[in-house]
């Protein structure tokens, strides 16, 4: 230990860090933050952690509320966004207790690393890998206001087909882009390549590889950057960053972006699509050349866990109520439950181009980045042993493959195929009802699952209380 807190000094020294930062994480996947001079980190600072009030960050007030959050040093980074030199380090919360503090089994990262050992006890894999893509939309603007006489939301971007009539005097003017005609736009309609070089270089910097970055689908500045992948926690950890890091590099730009699966109707919604492998004593798990889509039959039961629980899943993936604004028919965004090669209307999409046994994968495609990372990528790893567990065989059930367009089926193929949960709700009632494989080996404790279930509940009723304005659009006048 005593040479990790060396280490720590001594790039402090070598940059001149003057503060030091501690990110935690709160129950639904926002960052809080506290900060200490640099010279009063010390050993006892990863020994005995910081102290602070952990009922305020929402979780299950089951434990006495007084725990320490302990930095993890191979985490620390430059943070590129304050005016003071300073360190930034993520971590883990103990619970206090004699003779000593143990892990907090409800915290995010408790759960992604339980995960982890539990897949290692099994004997299944050593290793989960995750390769997430980031789509958000960038805007020029937004405003919003729920008041009980008014309630509105706007959003602007220069791009946007609805400024060819304005005069906007920027980059964009006369090269909007057309509603659904985003994708890998080019200089001049791509206004916002040079911000995402600099949120990709900095990302590089903070030590999250960049596979690439893209204008995406939708005109009004949706774009997409994806990483190279990495083990469960520590992409979980990676996550976090990529969301703060785009988030401050707009805000620096005079711009602000979001995650909202849906901010614009009947623009593409954005997701957050989960590549998975498995890899045992340096080996991968999921190819074989005799299988279909030249995939093991440890891939296809990891598929089969993912598809039985998927109604389930989507109530820690898609955790929002403006998930289901995204998981609609039309829009290439995942409704059905089933796996097939190279299909974008299916949940499971087994990329056609990935052939080398090193590359072969498969993506869930559901999830978005509303989503607390932590949480979303152990419950995916769960699902998926739970299949190769008892072998669940998606075949064999109905889920495919589906090699052809799901968006394009008749009414009556359409009643014979399973679909996602069309509400927060809904798939709120799936995981109460199924969920002992995400509690299996202590990894999601059960009182996290009640106090999630009974929080999001919470959210929905809240909203669904709510008069908008296409309400006021559709009823005012009967």
């Amino acid at each position: 230990m005593s040479n990790k807190v060396e280490e720590i000094l001594a790039l402090c020294k070598e940059k001149d860090v003057r503060m030091i930062d501690f990110k935690t994480v709160d129950l639904q996947g926002r960052w809080h933050h506290i900060t200490i001079p640099a010279e009063r980190f010390c050993e006892d600072t990863l020994k005995y952690g910081i102290g602070f009030d952990g009922s305020n960050f929402g979780y299950a007030s089951v434990e006495k509320s007084d725990m320490v959050f302990v930095p993890d040093p191979d985490t620390a980074q430059l943070d590129p966004f304050t005016e003071i030199p300073t360190l930034s380090m993520t971590g883990d919360v103990m619970v206090i207790d004699e003779p000593e503090n143990r892990r907090f089994g409800q915290y995010a990262r408790s759960v992604t690393k339980r995960a982890e050992e539990y897949m290692r006890e099994t004997g299944i894999a050593d290793k989960m890998v995750v390769g997430p893509e980031f789509e958000f939309y960038l805007f020029d603007s937004v405003s919003f206001e729920n008041k009980p006489n008014k309630a509105s939301f706007e959003v602007d971007a220069a791009e946007a087909e609805w400024n060819t009539g304005e005069k906007t005097y920027g980059a964009a003017e006369g090269y909007q882009i057309a509603h659904h005609d985003g994708y890998h736009a080019a200089l001049p309609q791509d206004t916002t390549y040079d911000l995402r070089n600099d949120i990709c270089l900095k990302m590089a910097d903070w030590g999250v590889a960049v596979k690439y970055h893209h204008h995406e689908v939708g005109g009004p500045g949706q774009l997409e950057v994806e990483v190279e992948p990495e083990s469960l926690t520590e992409m979980a950890d990676k996550t976090m960053v990529t969301k703060y890091i785009i988030k401050n590099v707009s805000a620096q730009a005079g711009k602000t972006a979001t995650f909202m699966p849906k901010p614009i109707h009947g623009e593409a919604g954005s997701g957050m699509h989960v590549h998975i492998w498995l890899w045992k004593d340096g080996k991968p798990l999921f190819y074989d050349e005799k299988g279909y889509s030249s995939l093991s039959d440890t891939a296809i039961y990891f598929i089969g866990g993912l598809l039985k629980h998927a109604a389930s899943i989507c109530a820690i993936t898609n955790p929002s109520t403006n998930s289901f604004k995204r998981l609609v028919p039309g829009f290439e965004a995942p409704v059905t439950i089933g796996y097939a090669t190279a299909n974008r209307s299916s949940i499971i999409r087994i990329p056609a181009y990935a052939k080398t046994p090193a590359q072969k994968r498969f993506e869930l495609r559901n999830p978005d980045a509303t989503c607390n990372p932590y949480y979303a990528y152990a419950a995916i790893l769960m699902a998926g042993l739970d299949g190769i567990q008892n072998k669940i065989d998606p075949h064999a059930n109905g889920w495919g493959p589906y090699d052809f367009n799901l968006f394009n089926l008749s009414e009556e193929d359409k009643k014979r195929i399973t679909g996602l949960p069309k509400s927060l709700g809904e798939a709120l009632d799936a995981l109460e009802a199924d969920h002992d494989y995400l509690t299996a080996g202590g990894v999601f404790p059960e009182e996290l699952i009640r106090n999630w279930i009974k929080l999001k509940r919470a959210e929905v009723e809240e909203i669904s209380r709510i008069p908008t304005p296409a309400e006021f659009q559709r009823y005012y006048t009967l």
